[in-house]
């Protein structure tokens, strides 16, 4: 990081902010109705998300380079595995209230020591393990009302598949997030952000034959302007990083279950239960845990290494 560039306060209002954006793109997705399909929504989210991102890049003259890759096949994986788990916590979104969706995709953090542990040999210490059991407690609390539903046969069959939409969906973030780790080691930023928005709308495009259905023009607006918000809200949290640490800006990502709360209850009149509130502050005192843990062992290693940005 240049540190002539540091300015903690305004990365963490671009980081806040950016994640704004995202839960009033997921509200957008979630007012566009069931009756889209999955696929289709992560185009348009992809498609015109391409429209900020690239005119960003223009913008500061570095659009041309952001082309020149030495990794085309970590490109192509991490895009698979991205949009895979972007197509799926869509799916969860529009099945499920706002805030319950956002605090169960929590469990990101917990799979990303997992998958690190496993995919890259990480040595992943006792504390961690611990913080990731606790985490997975959380998440169990979260979903404890919708497991009491399914044994009562009251859980219909669309939410029982959000619940597990959200938590593959997850899961496949953390996956996606080990190959950003690699990519960045050859790979520029730019490169990274414009290659995956170009590759989640080739691949979403692929499942035109499975169910597209013609918008209506309220919802093409809603899943046009998805795009463009989701697109706006990529590049400001890929600035935020610019402007203060990984270990300054990371917690705030927490702050999605207020966006949450507060677009849920005035657009679909949801409200987090106690329930769901006291599982939510496990998950989040597990992952800030996690990365506290993570900035300890960046610091005794005496290496910051930029491949903790998620």
């Amino acid at each position: 990081m240049d540190r002539t560039a540091i300015n903690p306060l305004r990365g963490i209002a671009m980081k806040v902010l950016s994640i704004a954006l995202f839960i009033s793109m997921q509200s957008m997705v979630k007012l566009a109705g069931p009756d889209i399909a999955t696929g289709e929504v992560t185009f348009f989210r992809s498609f015109f998300a391409l429209v900020p991102i690239m005119g960003w890049l223009a913008f500061r003259g570095q659009l041309a380079g952001s082309f020149k890759t030495a990794n085309p096949m970590g490109h192509f994986y991490r895009g698979f595995v991205g949009v895979s788990s972007m197509g799926l916590g869509f799916y969860g979104v529009v099945h499920l209230p706002l805030p319950e969706a956002v605090a169960i995709g929590y469990a990101m953090p917990l799979f990303a020591v997992i998958a690190g542990a496993v995919l890259l040999g990480e040595d992943v210490r006792r504390y961690r393990w611990g913080a990731v059991i606790a985490g997975f407690v959380g998440v169990v609390i979260i979903l404890w009302p919708r497991m009491t539903l399914f044994e009562s046969g009251a859980l219909g069959a669309n939410e029982l598949a959000g619940v597990m939409a959200v938590l593959f969906s997850a899961a496949l973030a953390a996956v996606a997030m080990v190959h950003v780790r690699q990519l960045v080691r050859t790979e520029r930023t730019p490169t990274i952000v414009l290659y995956f928005s170009l590759s989640s709308a080739i691949f979403s495009l692929g499942t035109l034959p499975f169910g597209w259905a013609w918008p209506t023009w309220q919802q093409a607006t809603l899943l046009i302007c998805a795009g463009f918000v989701g697109g706006i809200g990529q590049i400001l949290l890929t600035e935020s990083y610019r402007y203060a640490e990984v270990s300054t800006i990371a917690p705030f990502e927490y702050t999605s279950i207020i966006w949450a709360t507060i677009f849920g209850y005035y657009l679909f009149g949801d409200l987090p239960g106690g329930t769901l509130l006291f599982g939510a502050a496990i998950v989040i005192g597990a992952g800030i845990f996690i990365l506290f843990r993570e900035t300890r062992r960046q610091i005794d290693t005496g290496r910051k290494d930029r491949t903790l940005t998620p």
